[in-house]
């Protein structure tokens, strides 16, 4: 719980807005759960026809069954519907490939990764790479003379931009090896382009390629250099965050354009920090515009009444007239929507804009500085180039929330907090960072479930993407609290622990949300299993701050440790023992003190093999803390239960599990990090089929490597200046994956002609390594090397020390 766990926690969910995980696995159970495994087969044979009406008619009716409709979906794919939409991509007729790329979109939105990965790996950019360059043509011509083409005629191109350019941010997010296939296409141009024209275009597609550069600048080095050596990049992104109009129009005030707002919000927060000499250099994103935009935004809606309101949509779709049979006569039109359709897609597009603006506020939270040692008022305050928590700070005292403001009715399930409400003068006199006060009380209201927040067991919700939506935004505002209460526990102002009203105002609002969501498992329940290890999470930092003050109530005693049991996930289990630690050191909890401390020694004494190291030593440490102070009336339970020969006798093993833990050398840690897929625009671009090197277990394992410049094109000079280009290219790999060519292992070369170019390329490899430390090699003689290469080199080599 300190400056270590202080991490960026900001990522995407799952982008699938209609789940099948309710599903068992296999196309038997979906076939038994859709209405319309009969008309598959007509589709897939109509679009492999040669008439191209019908060929149309397919794509366009995939994206009419797949509709809120996993089980479809899933009988679909079986059946290689991404497989034959791929296909036509490379159709003869232009609205043929217009309808595959609508429905090839609208499976990678409603199907998420596994559809996603299945395209990338059936070779999808391959046509998609084609349209990028006919697509900036032809927007350029309409950009020129609007009136050029037809009103129709434009608005399919900008639809057809749409879906390529979300289908392109959807792939990217599959793997790292489709995220640099994207990267080698260098699209950070062709987005901005729609950017900067956005008073010209229709919203829609703007806001696609707005979310593509969100997407692609998350952590993503390559788009993140491209922007930042723009400044006009840089200036259009502050614009329409700030939601500034271009050419005297007027700003606009439809929702959609919110949208836009936050993602180019995120985009700017991606690519801190800003390089001079733009202006946006000076500005502190997170205060000067990340807050600024986004806590309207996130107060904005009420979760509840856009639940309510979903309902009663679905409940009057349900009434209208269903078309049962689809043939070339009835299919609906592609862009043909329902008012009740637009309706329901009106308010999940609100949902996920709240979704985007806390995911941004996600990475805020999570990257504000330690506070500095609290000082008084009356003392100067130093200058910090960092966010401080001063920034948020009115000239007013404040407590952590306005109570007047928040009223929570636990009993009766109900959160109300009134977003409108301002920060006034409290009783208590206590100062708290003012950031909280307006940050809390929005994000604890949209933790509180509603009636659709979650799908019942093993059966789909009534409107899929709303529930989608909903647990989304529940979960993200879960992270937003997480980090602020983690971020607070390291503060030394007093009066924030002295704020106890609040920290119960928090901790019983987070209980109440959990009381709501229940403890359903089984398919289909995964994000109610998410929403419980975040809140854990949230009870622990609320804990940390107000641990004295807490209520030991044995119902939530008693339903953290049954959590504790039957999960098999060890940080959800250190998060349980964290919480509770916490709530036993409630100095007049003596019962509730008993229970915790009995359940702690349990944990100490158990099978470690069953449960990891971790839960056993986060055991021992809260059994010190609590029972630190032997004056506290509950250290009576420590003297009567005879602890200290319980722990005496649990030494051994406690010994035993920090054994397991890796000592914090920089190697151990590297060796305990997840797999690393190493990418520098500085070396020779890896093709789509492998990485230019991956890190593992403190172990970097690098590419072969041609004597090639950046355009694959093999250097003059034969084998001397091959493996010259060649080595000097993978020096530059090792040290983006921090490591050099004194740290290699192993060496693998690789020649066409050994007679004749072993000799020299010897030569030229000892230039790279001192004598006396050459690695382990070995040399063979080939048939053929990529692009005709002479030399091919590749190593195995360990992370360097200190990276």
């Amino acid at each position: 719980m300190g400056k270590s766990q202080k991490k960026k926690v900001m990522r995407r969910h799952n982008p699938m807005r209609v789940p099948d995980s309710h599903l068992p696995k296999g196309l038997a159970s979906a076939s038994q759960s859709s209405s319309k495994s009969n008309e598959i087969l007509p589709i897939i044979q109509k679009m492999e026809g040669p008439d191209a009406a019908e060929r149309k008619w397919a794509c366009v009716a995939v994206s009419n069954l797949i509709q809120n409709d996993p089980s479809t979906r899933r009988l679909l794919q079986g059946k290689n519907i991404v497989g034959a939409l791929i296909s036509r991509l490379t159709d003869s007729e232009e609205e043929v490939v217009v309808e595959a790329a609508g429905a090839l979109r609208n499976l990678c939105i409603d199907g998420g990764y596994d559809i996603c990965a299945e395209m990338y790996n059936k070779n999808i950019l391959t046509p998609l790479k084609t349209f990028i360059p006919k697509i900036s043509t032809t927007l350029a011509q309409f950009l020129e003379n609007p009136k050029a083409a037809p009103e129709s005629v434009r608005r399919i191109v900008y639809d057809f931009a749409d879906n390529v350019i979300t289908t392109l941010w959807c792939l990217s997010e599959t793997s790292n090896k489709a995220l640099n296939a994207i990267n080698e296409m260098h699209l950070a141009p062709f987005l901005m382009s729609f950017l900067a024209a956005r008073d010209k275009l229709p919203v829609a597609t703007v806001t696609a390629a707005a979310h593509c550069l969100y997407v692609l600048t998350d952590d993503n080095q390559p788009t993140i250099s491209e922007i930042r050596s723009d400044g006009s990049y840089i200036s259009c992104l502050l614009s329409i965050a700030r939601q500034e109009s271009t050419e005297g129009s007027e700003v606009k005030t439809d929702p959609k354009f919110v949208t836009l707002s936050v993602l180019a919000t995120g985009t700017l927060r991606n690519i801190v920090p800003i390089p001079p000499p733009s202006a946006a250099s000076s500005l502190d994103i997170d205060k000067d515009v990340v807050l600024p935009l986004l806590l309207p935004v996130i107060s904005s809606l009420s979760l509840p009444e856009v639940s309510n309101a979903v309902q009663d949509l679905v409940q009057r779709q349900a009434s209208e007239p269903q078309i049962e049979n689809l043939s070339l006569n009835h299919a609906p039109k592609p862009d043909h929507k329902s008012t009740i359709e637009l309706e329901l897609e009106s308010l999940e597009s609100k949902l996920r804009t709240v979704q985007l603006a806390l995911e941004v506020l996600t990475g805020t939270c999570a990257t504000l500085p330690d506070p500095e040692p609290y000082a008084p008022a009356d003392e100067d305050e130093n200058e910090d180039e960092g966010m401080n928590l001063e920034y948020f700070l009115p000239n007013t005292e404040l407590t952590l929330f306005n109570h007047d403001s928040t009223d929570l009715e636990l009993d009766g399930d109900v959160l109300d907090v009134d977003m409108d409400a301002e920060n006034e003068n409290t009783s208590s006199g206590k100062t708290s960072p003012s950031f909280l006060t307006t940050l809390v009380s929005p994000l604890l209201a949209l933790v509180q479930p509603t009636a659709l927040s979650f799908p019942p067991l093993a059966s789909p919700s009534i409107h899929p993407p709303t529930t989608s939506a909903l647990s989304a935004v529940h979960i993200c505002a879960l992270e937003c609290l997480n980090n602020i209460f983690l971020s607070l526990t390291t503060s030394s102002d007093p009066s924030i622990a002295a704020d106890v009203n609040s920290g119960l105002t928090v901790w019983n609002g987070i209980w109440s949300a959990l009381s709501l969501v229940g403890t359903q498992a089984g398919l289909g329940q995964e994000r109610r299993q998410e929403f419980w290890d975040v809140a854990v999470g949230v009870l622990w930092g609320i804990g940390r701050i107000w641990k004295t003050s807490l209520p030991s109530d044995s119902e939530r005693v008693n339903v953290l440790i049954q959590l504790y049991n039957v999960t098999t996930d060890t940080r959800l289990k250190v998060k349980c023992i964290g919480t509770l630690e916490c709530m036993a050191q409630n100095p007049s909890a003596v019962e509730a003190n008993k229970v915790i401390s009995e359940f702690l020694l349990s944990v100490l004494s158990a099978d470690r093999s069953a449960m990891g190291a971790e839960p056993m030593i986060q055991a021992a440490s809260a059994l010190i803390d609590i029972y630190s102070d032997e004056t506290l009336p509950y250290d009576v339970n420590f003297r009567e239960g005879k602890y200290l020969e319980k722990l005496s006798a649990s030494v051994d093993s406690l010994k035993a599990a920090v054994n397991l833990v890796p000592s914090h050398d920089s190697r151990a840690t590297t060796s305990m990090a997840p797999k690393k897929f190493v990418f520098t625009p500085d070396a020779v671009p890896p093709l789509p089929v492998f990485s230019q090197a991956v890190v593992s277990k403190g172990t970097v394992y690098a590419s072969g490597n041609i004597g090639c410049d950046r355009n694959f094109k093999v250097v003059e000079g034969g084998a001397r200046a091959q493996t010259r280009a060649a080595l000097e290219n993978l020096s530059i790999v090792l040290k983006a994956a921090g490591s050099s060519l004194e740290d290699i292992v192993k060496v693998n070369i690789y020649l066409k002609d050994m007679p004749r170019d072993f000799g020299p390329m010897n030569e030229v490899y000892a230039e790279f390594f001192a004598k006396d430390k050459m690695p382990a090699r070995t040399c063979v003689g080939v048939a053929y090397l990529p692009m005709g290469a002479d030399v091919e080199i590749e190593c195995v080599a360990e992370v360097s020390e200190g990276a």
